[in-house]
């Protein structure tokens, strides 16, 4: 059905039946479209940096919660692991408060060091890396309980053995464990590269798109475009665009995975 709406001009205030044949003329108003090029570009930026720090960050914590003796590591998994249980818009009303320039406690910490706080959510400099802080905070616990478990899927008999021979942690980490967690590090980058691409409770609750649409991602944009403009053919054109990229993000790295095998 947004398919089919694409291909029409319709502005939601009047009957599903009213709508107007445009063949593909939505899809080729994206392309000059500096408003949605530019929301597609904050979002590749925005996916892109969530992808880098996430994903090594949560392999870290994995192997440390995994291998590492210590009391408290189940307890610790299922801290992390709640901050994604937790409803975003619960998180997002929370983070407000955090990210606040003049009481919040970030900013109470910067100053605590001789330090002047940045604007977080209000400048177009420092908000959509507030915003991918906000990301890799929530997630990072459900990506590292994916770690985990693909961690117990290699055999300790290939530890032992390594051991044997003489191998130390960082020979084991890049000879054993490192190839052996290909498949989930995939699976992992994939799920982030969807749920950043799909991030849309925070952007509406902390920024709206702005300062200067600096944080309008193309999900925002999507909204903003069907329910404020009232124009649902070309929303429904950008919605389904982006299915189109994430089908093709998707295909590349399944393909990169059944090379890996």
């Amino acid at each position: 059905l947004t398919f089919w709406i694409s291909l029409h001009a319709w502005s939601m205030l009047t009957p599903i039946t009213s709508m107007r044949w445009v063949g593909l003329g939505n899809y080729r108003a994206l392309l000059s479209d500096s408003t949605f090029l530019a929301s597609l570009g904050t979002t590749l930026v925005y996916v892109g940096l969530v992808v880098v720090i996430t994903v090594p960050l949560a392999t870290l914590i994995g192997m440390l919660l995994y291998f590492g003796r210590v009391r408290g590591r189940h307890l610790a998994r299922t801290v992390l692991f709640s901050t994604y249980v937790i409803p975003t818009v619960a998180v997002a009303i929370v983070w407000s408060q955090l990210y606040a320039p003049s009481y919040g406690p970030f900013a109470e910490m910067f100053r605590a060091v001789g330090l002047q706080p940045p604007a977080f959510l209000s400048s177009p400099s420092s908000a959509l890396a507030s915003l991918v802080a906000f990301n890799v905070w929530q997630m990072l616990g459900y990506y590292t309980v994916l770690v985990v478990a693909g961690l117990t899927q290699i055999p300790a008999e290939l530890y032992e053995v390594a051991r044997i021979d003489g191998a130390g942690v960082v020979r084991q980490t890049i000879d054993i464990t490192l190839p052996l967690l290909r498949r989930t590090t995939t699976f992992v980058v994939l799920i982030a590269v969807i749920n950043a691409v799909q991030v849309f409770d925070p952007v509406y609750i902390l920024t709206q798109g702005g300062p200067i649409n600096s944080t309008n991602v193309i999900s925002y944009e999507i909204q903003r475009t069907a329910f404020s403009y009232g124009l649902a053919g070309e929303a429904s054109a950008m919605a389904f665009s982006l299915l189109v990229i994430l089908i093709a993000v998707a295909g590349v790295l399944l393909g990169v995975l059944r090379r890996q095998q």
